[in-house]
């Protein structure tokens, strides 16, 4: 930023979006670890009794409870994050040749070169453990690893219609996802279309949607919003005033995290979403500077923050079918997977435990989610036609 900067906020015609921004470095880290965060909230909840169950806890395991326990904030941030990356990217290339058929492809290849390989993963992993026998695989609704069930999952219907496949639960929140990408360019067509009939079709197409979804999920679509609106805002300030924006948004996630409800994104924690979204986007959109490139310890920071980045949403996706595969062999080879909160041994074992999921979900990463750019070329060379198409949204 410009030392001359007036302090302020201001509208951007284009996001900055380069990755010699802090804001970029900021995303790339956020990304990595919330996905981390809900790994390692998850694996605890799995191997650990409840800390509400235990009448005196260990101190340390108190600690672990408490730093392990943002996984409810950490999927607001996927919310924001996505809705900055995917939304705001779109705002600039809305009205563009073939704008609208990249992003399609931008958005199915995004969640398909993930989704598919894990469904089939957790298919083997299911008989492996017993929990599937392949005769049980059919058309059935309430049956979780149904095709039908893994057709579904794929375009969004889990909590709509159906169960999250294979009793996959994080994967909830990617209903969200698949209803925010489609709602986000109707919205865009509802203000930009060049005809009133392509307005009418958004607007009704819009509706019925909203009537069709859950509320909670309709609602929740003003949280991705922001993160759209504020990828064209900038907060011109001082590093005073980033510090103490710094110092508010983690005041903020604390308390929502004591006090706040950290279940379910339901009607009842909206408020709190809402709260702890806007004081979040503030800071980021008050980091726009370009980052030093002679920094050393910054570059090191950009490379884990990348690197973490890249495989986090085959992590988010494939954590619980890795988890559910260690209970199963704790059983069979130490007749349980409990782990106690008095034994100091225990905790090396959930460390161990959480770094095997990070390294596992890596090289599912490499195998799959790595080659989405290469399926994202081949769709729109034999799809779209010759005409240069914008550039895929890097997410």
């Amino acid at each position: 930023m410009a030392a001359t900067a007036k302090p302020g906020i201001r509208l951007l015609s284009e996001p900055v979006l380069g990755d010699d921004t802090v804001q970029s470095l900021l995303i790339s880290l956020l990304r990595g670890l919330a996905a981390i965060q809900v790994a390692a909230a998850h694996l605890r909840a799995e191997f650990f009794p409840g800390l509400r169950t235990m009448a005196d806890p260990p101190l340390v395991y108190q600690g672990l409870a408490f730093f392990t326990g943002f996984a409810h904030q950490a999927v607001v941030l996927f919310f924001l994050i996505s809705g900055w990356l995917v939304g705001g990217i779109l705002l600039g290339k809305m009205g563009r040749p073939q704008a609208l058929p990249a992003y399609a492809i931008d958005r199915l290849t995004r969640l398909w070169t993930v989704l598919v390989p894990t469904f089939s993963l957790m298919l083997l992993f299911g008989m492996f453990s017993g929990e599937l026998v392949p005769d049980t695989i059919d058309y059935s609704r309430s049956n979780n690893y149904s095709a039908l069930s893994f057709l579904g999952n794929l375009v969004g219907l889990q909590t709509v219609t159906m169960a999250q496949f294979g009793g996959n639960y994080p994967l909830w929140s990617l209903a969200n996802e698949t209803w925010y990408y489609l709602m986000f360019p109707l919205l865009l067509v509802l203000v930009t279309g060049s005809t009133p009939a392509r307005r009418a079709f958004a607007m009704l197409s819009l509706l019925a949607i909203a009537l069709a979804l859950p509320y909670a999920i309709t609602l929740y679509f003003l949280i991705w919003l922001l993160g759209a609106v504020f990828s064209r805002v900038r907060v011109d300030c001082g590093n005073g005033a980033r510090w103490a924006m710094l110092a508010l948004f983690a005041v903020v996630s604390v308390y929502f995290r004591l006090t706040g409800l950290n279940d379910d994104m339901t009607p009842a924690s909206f408020v709190q979403d809402l709260v702890y979204s806007i004081v979040f986007l503030l800071f980021l959109s008050s980091m726009h500077m370009k980052a030093n490139p002679a920094s050393r310890p910054l570059a090191r920071l950009r490379a884990a923050a990348k690197f973490f980045a890249e495989f986090s949403f085959t992590l988010y996706v494939l954590h619980v079918p890795l988890i559910r595969v260690m209970q199963h062999l704790g059983r069979q080879f130490w007749g349980g997977y409990r782990l106690s909160p008095a034994n100091w041994i225990d905790y090396g074992i959930y460390c161990a435990l959480l770094a095997a999921i990070l390294m596992l979900s890596y090289g599912a990463y490499r195998l799959f989610e790595a080659h989405t750019p290469k399926v994202r070329r081949w769709l729109k060379d034999l799809l779209l036609s010759p005409a240069r198409v914008p550039a895929p949204v890097k997410r």
